[in-house]
Parts: structure tokens; sequence; C-alpha cells
């Protein structure tokens, strides 16, 4: 195995089938296309020509938001989300200006709040924050 990580935006069925392989919801292509093309950044892992992870950012320079980490479940345990996670952070990271600040979140997949905590992130709330909360809207 030689896992290789591409600064790319995967096409719409390869973004489907990592979604199905984590047991994720697949969305509407119309919605995958648009939601893809507005990353700030993203990271695919790749194991040959086979994208076997990936990871994306949106966002507006300020603030940031890490989506759709899937790693394909026989790649997991191999520090692949760790560099996809590293590998955005990065991207972010030189682009803030001298004098910048930002601000990264994300909601964790249930029971992998420990993946993202040794990646330097904070559950909420804590001493600075509140809850995080969302609303999900089903048309």
């Amino acid at each position: 195995m030689n896992i290789t990580y591409h600064d790319e935006i995967p096409n719409v069925e390869t973004y489907h089938d990592l979604r199905a392989a984590v047991d994720w919801a697949v969305f509407c292509r119309e919605q995958s296309e648009k939601a893809l093309n507005n990353s700030c950044y993203c990271v695919v892992a790749k194991d040959g020509d086979s994208t076997v992870a990936m990871g994306r950012v949106v966002g507006d320079g300020m603030y940031y938001t890490i989506v759709d980490v899937m790693v394909k479940p026989q790649y997991q345990g191999q520090k692949i989300g760790s560099a996809i996670i590293n590998k955005l952070v990065e991207q972010i990271n030189a682009g803030i200006p001298e004098g910048g600040r930002t601000s990264i979140q994300l909601i964790a997949a249930l029971g992998k709040e420990g993946f993202y905590v040794k990646q330097g992130f904070k559950i909420l709330p804590n001493e600075n924050s509140g809850p995080a909360l969302r609303k999900v809207i089903y048309t």
C-alpha cells in the first residue's frame, strides 16, 4: 500500500462512494456537486489510482468548518485521517494574514471525538465556548 495525498476535489461518484463506505447518507447529485465546488480546501488520499479517504473545508476566511473526513474502513487505523486533518489545517494556516485569527470547527461522528482531540481540537462546551448546536433541514 502506497498512500499519496492530493489537494483536489473528488468527483461526485467518488464522494458518494466514500460516504456509502462509511455508512453516511448520500445526498442528491446536484447538492453534492455544489457542496464540493464550494470547498475552500480539499485533500484526498489515494492508494494507487483509488481514492480511499478525503476531507474538506468550507469557510469564509475567518471561520472554517472541517467536513466530510472519511476513510474507507479497510484503511482506518493507519494515520490517513490524521494526515488529512493535518494537511487541511496547514492549508488554512497558510492563508491567515499577518495579525489575523481564524477559528476551525467540526462536528465529529459519534465516538470519534477522541480522534479530533488528538489533532488538537477541544471538546465543546469548554472554558471559552458554549455547546455546539445544529439544525438539519430535510426536503
